[in-house]
């Protein structure tokens, strides 16, 4: 038994910014993974990626911080990449695409105490069904789900909603930003996007709201945790750690079993985590230790 199977993409960022242009190994599903092996879970990925140069530096990068990467991950004619363009004024990220998502539809021998998907991996077809029909089969424990939305490619608003809403009622838990919550629900407020995802069926939702701090929702109540002020040098990575934090949480605390103190001790944790990826370039999220007493 693996502790966390993570489903989802993992490509190239191509980083253009002031300093220049950089590759590094990324992919929102995959940096969770890179984080989670750091914090010192048992993590196994499958994805999608060619036995080519950036394959093979993806794999490095990942397997370097105790990812185990399935063998039907190399299952593409080439590894997907993404285009990120750094702003000089907040860090921020703006992105475009060059991505091919068919993971293997082989049933997976494996039986992991959490599954998580998430970002392109849940909505761009083919692979968005495989990833669902994953899912169910493994009938893990929990089941977490950022939808991380990328409007660029997955067109159709409508069809996106319903789409995130047959994933979030797969999910114990799921993680959105206030960005990912405005484009999905557009006439809604946050409180009431929290309260329709745990009316689909979540026990645990939240909404990160970058330097405003998060809320967090179970189904007795919600909290806000305040971020952790830092000098930031991108937001690469930032979301992806929150969950993988979240994530090593739910190793410890069951979503059935949340009371409204551990879900505020829960998004501290989480708050202090993200605060160290963003004060840093590129997707390059903590080790364990980094992270001091969080009990």
């Amino acid at each position: 038994m693996t502790d966390v199977l993570v489903i989802g993409e993992a490509l190239v960022d191509i980083v253009v910014s002031a300093r220049g242009i950089e590759e590094h190994p990324g992919g929102s599903p995959a940096n969770v993974a890179l984080g989670l092996g750091r914090f010192g879970a048992e993590v196994t990925l499958l994805t999608a990626i060619a036995p080519d140069e950036r394959g093979r530096a993806i794999a490095v990068h990942l397997e370097q911080s105790g990812v185990v990467i399935l063998p039907e991950s190399y299952s593409a004619d080439r590894t997907s990449s993404a285009i990120a363009t750094i702003s000089a004024d907040d860090g921020s990220a703006d992105y475009t695409f060059d991505v091919l998502w068919d993971p293997s539809r082989t049933v997976l021998d494996i039986a992991p105490r959490i599954v998580h998907t998430g970002s392109i991996a849940a909505f761009l077809q083919p692979g968005a069904d495989t990833v669902r029909a994953h899912v169910r089969e493994l009938d893990a424990d929990e089941v977490t789900f950022d939808p991380n939305i990328r409007p660029a490619l997955i067109g159709d608003r409508i069809g996106a909603v319903a789409t995130f809403e047959e994933t979030a009622a797969l999910a114990t838990a799921v993680k959105l930003s206030d960005e990912d919550a405005a484009w999905l629900y557009p006439d809604a407020s946050a409180d009431e996007v929290l309260d329709r995802i745990l009316a689909i069926g979540p026990r645990l939702a939240v909404i990160t709201r970058g330097a405003d701090g998060a809320v967090l929702a179970i189904p007795d109540g919600r909290v806000e945790v305040a971020a952790v002020s830092v000098d930031v040098v991108d937001t690469i990575g930032a979301g992806d750690t929150y969950m993988a934090s979240l994530i090593d949480s739910l190793l410890r605390w069951p979503s059935a079993e949340l009371t409204l103190p551990v879900v505020e001790l829960i998004g501290g944790r989480a708050a202090r985590a993200a605060a160290i990826t963003v004060s840093r370039a590129g997707a390059d999220l903590p080790w364990r230790d980094a992270l001091g007493g969080d009990e």
